[in-house]
């Protein structure tokens, strides 16, 4: 009599105290496991198809042993890119050996130590889910706060260059927010005192208006607006 079922993931054909090697499974050695996906029976001759599992079949087995399999190398080269990479890796596998085969009326049942380590496992990775929540959390809350030390980039208001993004954050209207509020006769000070009288004639009229339309992220009809602008200019 013999069996073919799943196993993590895997089929086996298995007959009873065959001991086979599967991918590790959670429990403890001398634990009993069951595998309720029995997909074919032979039972002296007559053979039974699942569709796709046997209903009420199943396998019970017990662990042996957790371990790794061999070493297998895994090597990665592309021609003519000086692109190579040599790595190993070694499956852990679990050894068991199958108790019985049933036919009828299976129950797959777990062990008190396979639930307990299933339940940590379980626990282990909604903490990890967790963990890389607040970690990108953090990340994000960094990159805002980087983001508004540093300042918006001026620039992306027409009529404004470098220099005068410079001139201007130099002055406190470091972001778009700063700039929507600034009086643009305020702004024209401010650049003829930090640049000089070459700088008399840029005209900022549109700019707080701009900047108010870039900070709450209206790109699309700030882009349509620029279009119709002369280097700022109405």
């Amino acid at each position: 009599m013999y069996a073919i079922v799943e196993i993590a993931g895997q089929q086996f054909k298995v007959n009873k105290d065959q001991k086979v090697f599967v991918h590790r499974l959670k429990g403890a050695e001398g634990d009993q496991v069951s595998f309720g996906k029995v997909l074919l029976l032979d039972n002296d001759g007559q053979i039974t198809i699942g569709a796709p599992v046997i209903e009420g079949a199943g396998v019970t087995a017990k662990i042996l042993r957790h371990l790794k399999g061999d070493k297998v190398i895994v090597f990665k080269k592309k021609r003519r890119k000086g692109y190579k990479k040599k790595n190993g890796h070694r499956q852990y596998l679990t050894e068991i050996v199958v108790e019985d085969i049933v036919t009828k009326g299976f129950k797959a049942t777990e062990s008190k130590e396979t639930k307990k380590v299933a339940r940590k496992d379980a626990a282990e990775e909604v903490q990890k889910i967790a963990e890389v929540k607040e970690k990108k959390t953090l990340a994000k809350k960094k990159t805002t706060a980087k983001k508004a030390a540093e300042g918006d980039d001026l620039k992306k208001i027409e009529g404004v260059g470098p220099k005068i993004a410079s001139i201007l954050t130099e002055a406190g209207y470091e972001t778009f927010a700063k700039l929507a509020k600034a009086d643009p006769e305020k702004i024209r000070e401010i650049l003829l005192e930090k640049g000089g009288k070459r700088y008399a004639m840029h005209d900022p009229t549109t700019w707080p208006k701009q900047a108010e339309l870039a900070a709450e992220g209206k790109w699309d009809e700030l882009k349509k607006w620029q279009d119709e602008l002369d280097g700022g200019r109405s």
